[in-house]
């Protein structure tokens, strides 16, 4: 089994990288391996809402990162999506790549477990936190639970780890996902491994 952690933030090793990397050792150590992708610092599209993706199967901008990480998302047993809080919202890169990511991949992440993790400095973590965990609330995902809020708080990673209840909150994240995982395991091949679909209606608001 294999958690996919996708790092939004634009420097590599930093704050986001250091809260995911503890919720990783968590999980290796309850037998789960992981994968942390750096989404990088070089320019990302934001969808367009063209809907190409949905006969493409991929989105059709293939210039960035994202295609890459669709083509992981599909083998992944669990995911966690890591952003550092700019202007008390995830930074526009990782907004931009997920967008993207759950238009054109996200039937692959359906009733898989998934978390959210955010870093800052001071403030902004709830907002951001909010905005993250609704691309799972949107697609049939497991939300994880932890003890506190999924945040760090520093401007370094020297700092991250002197946040004990931070540190904390991404070490009960990386026990519960491993748990999550075991659990859905065991029910591979009996009536329990997926819930009854229930179709999507949309109702607009203007007739």
């Amino acid at each position: 089994m294999k958690v996919l952690m996708l790092n939004g933030s634009p420097h590599k090793q930093g704050c986001t990288h250091t809260a995911l990397s503890i919720v990783a050792a968590e999980l290796e150590k309850q037998g789960i391996e992981s994968e942390i992708i750096w989404l990088g610092n070089s320019p990302v599209r934001g969808c367009i809402g063209c809907g190409g993706c949905k006969a493409a199967g991929k989105c059709v901008f293939d210039d960035d990162i994202l295609n890459s990480v669709g083509e992981k998302v599909k083998l992944a047993d669990g995911y966690i999506f890591g952003a550092p809080v700019h202007y008390a919202s995830p930074n526009g890169v990782t907004v931009a790549i997920l967008d993207r990511l759950f238009c054109a991949y996200g039937k692959y992440m359906q009733f898989k477990p998934a978390a959210s993790v955010v870093s800052a400095r001071r403030a902004g973590t709830t907002a951001s936190y909010d905005v993250l965990n609704k691309y799972a609330g949107i697609n049939n995902m497991l939300a994880v639970p932890s003890t506190y809020w999924n945040m760090v708080h520093g401007n370094s990673p020297e700092e991250v780890y002197k946040d004990e209840e931070g540190v904390a909150v991404m070490r009960a994240i990386g026990s519960n996902m491993a748990w999550l995982l075991k659990l859905l395991n065991s029910a591979k091949g009996t009536d329990l491994e997926k819930p009854v679909i229930i179709p999507k209606v949309k109702t607009n608001f203007i007739r």
